[in-house]
């Protein structure tokens, strides 16, 4: 395969990371350009021979650019206060988890005294600038483990692509944004037991796509 149909065909690999990294402070047209750029020296880079399929190899890649245009932009300025409220935060779900339980955002703000969009920015804040910190030059660095997280990955987010809107909102509420099934039923506008029964499908839905 040439270059130029090799990029043709995966710039939904773009768009695929683009989501994953979007609402971050960078607008999502500069991060697909920055993505492209990825994709391209990808391409360019891709050695057929050591076996791997090149969404594999391309991602990894891609992310790097994105990352990249992150550090030199510093769109997210991580106060003291925040940093401070994430550790506290963090200890507090390990505390929990050691006694087997798995404390809500709710939760976790009641024991902090805080709000729970207070806890839920310096988790994603501070995870976020971990995962930049700790993720370097993953494409030079890619095993038999990291192709497979890299596709089980891609493969998850097409089969959520596939949902209608309303799965996508209650996938997106219960599993990215940690909310509880009541709080999902409000804002959707939904009882506890609807939330509950559509979620049990689509996670039906889920894995019946991925394993397919």
């Amino acid at each position: 395969m040439n270059i130029e149909k090799r990029i043709n065909d995966n710039l939904k690999l773009v768009h695929l990371c683009c989501h994953r990294m979007k609402d971050k402070g960078i607008e999502y047209d500069e991060l697909y350009s920055t993505g492209c750029l990825g994709l391209v020296k990808a391409a360019k880079k891709f050695d057929e021979t050591k076996g791997f399929q090149f969404s594999t190899y391309a991602v990894p890649v891609i992310l790097g650019e994105m990352k990249q245009l992150f550090r030199d932009n510093n769109p997210i300025k991580i106060s003291r206060k925040l940093k401070e409220l994430s550790i506290k935060a963090n200890c507090e779900i390990e505390a929990q988890r050691k006694m087997n339980k798995e404390p809500s955002i709710q939760e976790i703000a009641q024991k902090l005294n805080c709000s729970k969009e207070d806890v839920i920015e310096a988790l994603n804040a501070v995870n976020f600038l971990k995962s930049l910190d700790t993720d370097e030059s993953i494409a030079n660095k890619i095993s038999q483990n990291d192709e497979e997280k890299t596709l089980n990955r891609i493969a998850l987010l097409q089969a959520i692509e596939k949902l209608n809107t309303q799965e996508q909102q209650i996938v997106d509420l219960r599993f990215f944004k940690d909310k509880t099934q009541t709080e999902t039923a409000k804002i959707l506008g939904l009882t506890q037991v609807q939330v509950s029964r559509k979620e049990k499908n689509v996670l039906k839905t889920l894995k019946n796509q991925l394993i397919s």
